[in-house]
């Protein structure tokens, strides 16, 4: 029993930093939490969002952009509206899930950090408690772990073959009846 949920509490955490930290850095994605509640019930806040690059935003689609070019606060809503000026600039209309109104400014697409491609509820908590060079410490400290933990898993093992080899079991009674 204590086996069993020791294999599920390391498969839990396992898919957290993996869908946290490692799937992120290798498809070149960018994760955010949501700190407030304009998403909700979609993202409400602690969501971990991940959002990707692209160049094919839609009405529908949940986007992070910058407040104001540049700048590094972010926000996460809905695009309602796709409007072009005179010059065919493009510019979205954006809306949180749980705001009567669109926001009051349009957005342009270099203010756009990406769409969003999936969220982990309550992971974002996770990352508020802790400074970025913590967060750090932290994936060294778990990759560690899970490796020290895989390390002793293979040294029992090679020890119990080990010992087996040495002191062997001998069973006569039952090479004799099986012989019979």
């Amino acid at each position: 029993m204590v086996n069993a949920l020791s294999w599920a509490m390391t498969a839990v955490v396992l898919a957290v930093v993996v869908g946290a930290v490692l799937v992120p850095r290798v498809a070149g994605a960018a994760p955010y939490t949501v700190l407030t509640g304009s998403m909700t019930p979609t993202y409400p806040p602690g969501s971990l969002v991940v959002v990707r690059p692209s160049d094919d935003i839609t009405v529908g689609d949940a986007v992070t952009y910058q407040l104001e070019s540049g700048e590094p606060t972010v926000v996460t809503h809905r695009v309602v509206g796709i409007s072009y000026d005179g010059e065919g600039q493009r510019s979205y209309t954006l809306q949180g899930d749980a705001n009567e109104e669109p926001d009051a400014e349009p957005v342009r697409p270099e203010q756009v950090r990406g769409e969003v491609w999936y969220s982990l509820p309550w992971v974002g908590r996770l990352g508020v408690l802790f400074t970025p060079g913590q967060h750090q410490l932290l994936v060294y400290a778990a990759a560690g772990g899970f490796f020290a933990y895989a390390a002793a898993l293979l040294w029992q093992a090679r020890r119990d073959r080990r010992r087996e080899k040495a002191h062997p079991a001998v069973r006569p009674a039952v090479e004799e009846e099986s012989r019979a």
